[in-house]
């Protein structure tokens, strides 16, 4: 409550056989040389036909030869078959397995062709990807650039949202360009920065209405102007230049007046009196309008309170706001700021009584208090007297 008063108120098995260990069907691990003749069947005119087979010696070996495992007896089973048929093409390891699955011979005069490796697609082209550099971001230099020499205001708010744009159009043509290997990274974080760039710009330029900090002074908090420097350090490095000149900031200034300023003075020439005690967290103006037109403003700064006399006789409607770094240019603080009005009106009256003239004297409040008898309503800051 605000409150204002007045003077007034994943199995095998093997079996034992005498120290022998057979399959059914194994082959005879000693086969005898075959010189036989096999004859066919006689031909149509009474003539044998014969086929003859190729013998293959066989080295006479020990009377108890060392037991082989049982994979290897089939393996040099299958070995004496394909001599016997004398298939040149095919040879037997030792393991029983085919030396050449896919028909090529084992010799070393065949040869092997080594199968070719993986693909591999070339790295980008440095000087391209310089040229591209030059070319997204030459115009975004020139926008800043831009930005740094224009006036406050309505010229600092173009150039800002110019500079923004520029920034995405550069981000736009740094993702679409062909980055060589070793600049894939900070190209990544360089598009990432311009992009963040945009939108600072633009939080930067506002509203350009009451309580807005200025532009430069809000750019000094940005993210993204420090991103862009790192990303340009890590691409340097490498031997790809990025030039930007960032525009420049400003520090946050502090502005206020000397307590009980009055930031506006109109024609005062009354008896009234009115005093303003501030328990509010910033800096107060407090202005007193009639009629539509601004009676004056006191400034009383935080924790203070300050009075104002010569108050003409009428009704007035009090407003005030809050906040921190006056800009008189604007009538309004900078950050932090707030508007508000009093719903009630403040009636000042000076009327002679006897043995004298009675006048009004009138305390406001601005903080909540216990047992204040005014409510406040917030004003749109358009709507705050200048």
């Amino acid at each position: 409550m605000v409150r204002y008063a007045s003077a007034r108120a994943a199995n095998r098995r093997t079996a034992a056989t005498g120290g022998r260990t057979d399959a059914p069907g194994d082959a005879d691990t000693h086969p005898k040389p075959d010189t036989s003749s096999h004859t066919d069947a006689a031909r149509p005119d009474g003539g044998p036909r014969t086929a003859t087979t190729t013998a293959t010696a066989v080295l006479p070996h020990p009377a108890r030869p060392p037991r082989r495992p049982r994979g290897q007896n089939r393996a040099t089973a299958l070995c004496a078959a394909a001599l016997a048929l004398a298939l040149p093409l095919a040879a037997c390891s030792a393991d029983g397995g085919d030396s050449d699955r896919a028909g090529g011979s084992s010799s070393p005069a065949a040869g092997s062709v080594p199968s070719p490796g993986p693909a591999t697609t070339p790295t980008a082209d440095p000087a391209a990807y310089r040229r591209a550099l030059t070319g997204a971001l030459g115009p975004l230099d020139g926008a800043l650039r831009a930005v740094d020499d224009a006036r406050d205001g309505g010229p600092l708010g173009k150039a800002l949202d110019r500079a923004a744009a520029r920034a995405d159009t550069a981000a736009d043509a740094l993702q679409s360009a062909a980055a060589p290997d070793d600049a894939l990274a900070g190209n990544g974080q360089l598009v990432t920065a311009l992009r963040a760039l945009g939108q600072d710009l633009r939080s930067a330029r506002g509203n350009g209405g009451r309580c807005a900090t200025a532009p430069r002074v809000e750019l000094r908090t940005a993210r993204s102007p420090q991103s862009i420097k790192e990303a340009g350090r890590a691409l340097a490095a490498l031997g790809y230049d990025v030039t930007l000149r960032l525009p420049r900031t400003e520090r946050a200034k502090h502005r206020r007046l000397a307590n009980g300023a009055l930031v506006r003075d109109g024609s005062r020439g009354g008896l009234g009196r009115l005093t303003v005690k501030n328990g509010t967290a910033g800096d107060a103006v407090v202005t007193l309008t009639r009629g539509g037109r601004t009676a004056f403003s006191l400034y009383v700064r935080k924790g203070s309170e300050a009075t104002v006399g010569s108050v003409n006789s009428g009704s007035y409607t009090v407003y005030f706001t809050t906040g921190e770094d006056w800009n008189g240019a604007k009538s309004s603080f900078t950050r932090g700021c707030s508007f508000e009005k009093f719903d009630d009106s403040a009636a000042f009256r000076t009327v002679r009584v006897a043995g004298g003239t009675q006048y009004t004297v009138l305390t406001f409040t601005l903080n909540k208090v216990i047992g204040g008898n005014a409510r406040t309503s917030t004003v749109p800051p358009e709507e705050f007297p200048s």
